[in-house]
């Protein structure tokens, strides 16, 4: 693997619905969760044309700090198109259903981070052999979710350790993240949590990042202590 590392602990993924019905973009949303502390940000955009999604991830990537990795959700075509405008877009994220990963490193080059979401034993083994270097995998879902509709049944965090152990790559947990779960995800391995609904849809997406921070970062002390 030779991209470039990522900090994953803090991974916001986003929601337009979300963030619309709190009177916000989808740029303004990663602009305030950013100051409180979001380390990744992945633009998933399920309903958007093309030319949309690409409006939102150029928004983005024109506000985001140089440290904050910039991922988009399966659309390879808008990640290209995106870089091809001088955009900083740092990888692509993809599904089972989506491009197969091999398909996706030819596409994005070797320098690009390339994520793989992952819910069973063979998925993960089939990640960690991939000669299409996957840089990590999405876990999940950790609870029962409505942001997604075709998330997975609920792992809890003891599926989720099982899973992680599956695998030596940086494992992200996702659905229904909370910051109290954080302590017990990081104990398990995980390289970071990805929260959806818990930022998007927070009145203060700010001081909601903040909150999954200083979870994040608390119990990584009290580990050292």
């Amino acid at each position: 693997m030779t991209a470039a590392p990522v900090d994953l602990s803090v991974y916001l993924v986003t929601d337009a619905a979300r963030c619309a019905a709190r009177g916000r973009s989808v740029a303004e949303t990663v602009a305030r969760a950013v100051a409180g502390g979001v380390t990744a940000v992945q633009i998933r955009e399920k309903h958007a044309a093309g030319r949309e999604f690409l409006r939102t991830v150029l928004e983005v990537a024109a506000i985001l700090p140089e440290r904050v990795a910039l991922i988009i959700n399966d659309r390879v075509d808008v990640f290209l198109a995106a870089r091809a405008a001088g955009a900083r877009v740092t990888g692509v994220h993809v599904g089972q259903s989506d491009l197969p990963p091999a398909a996706v490193r030819e596409l994005i080059g070797e320098h690009a981070v390339l994520g793989l979401s992952a819910a069973t034993p063979d998925e993960l083994r089939a990640a960690a052999g991939d000669p299409a270097r996957v840089h990590h995998i999405g876990i999940g879902a950790l609870h029962a979710t409505r942001t997604k509709a075709d998330a997975p049944a609920a792992l809890g965090h003891d599926g989720f350790a099982r899973l992680a152990r599956l695998s030596d790559l940086p494992a992200v947990a996702i659905g229904g993240v909370t910051p109290a779960d954080l302590p017990r995800l990081r104990d398990a391995g995980a390289a970071g949590a990805a929260a959806v609904s818990g930022i998007c849809a927070a009145e203060d997406p700010r001081a909601a990042a903040r909150a999954y921070a200083r979870a994040w970062t608390r119990n990584r002390e009290e580990s050292h202590a």
